[in-house]
């Protein structure tokens, strides 16, 4: 699994050039098993409409994997901050949200974390 998050986050670090939201120092990559991915991308759209409302300034992407030999398939979720501090505050701040909380706990019915990483942007 490793090999696999480190595949996706070479595509999404080569594809920001193309998106400047990815051009964040953090990101966090969460790659997941679903079922049923059309109803894994609407529940993070409704996370991500959740974290607006929460202030939040975390950009949610749900990636699958097209060429990736035996990784094809593969679902990760990108979760892009400004930077470290931007991350801890807004980790603080989601984790005490009840809502969020209840959020994420129904994701766990469509989903299972395969690994969950941190990686810093280096200049």
């Amino acid at each position: 699994m490793k090999s696999k998050s480190a595949l996706f986050v070479a595509l999404l670090l080569a594809c920001s050039f193309v998106t400047p939201a990815l051009q964040a120092t953090v990101l966090r990559v969460v790659t997941v098993q679903t079922d049923d991915l059309g109803a894994y991308v609407k529940q993070i759209e409704q996370g991500q409409a959740l974290l607006k409302k929460l202030g939040s300034p975390a950009v949610l992407r749900v990636w699958r994997a097209r060429f990736a030999g035996p990784e094809a398939g593969t679902v990760v979720v990108s979760i892009a901050y400004a930077d470290m501090a931007t991350f801890a505050a807004d980790d603080s701040k989601v984790a005490a949200d009840p809502e969020y909380a209840a959020w994420l706990k129904g994701l766990s019915k469509i989903r299972k974390v395969v690994s969950d990483s941190l990686y810093e942007e280096q200049k």
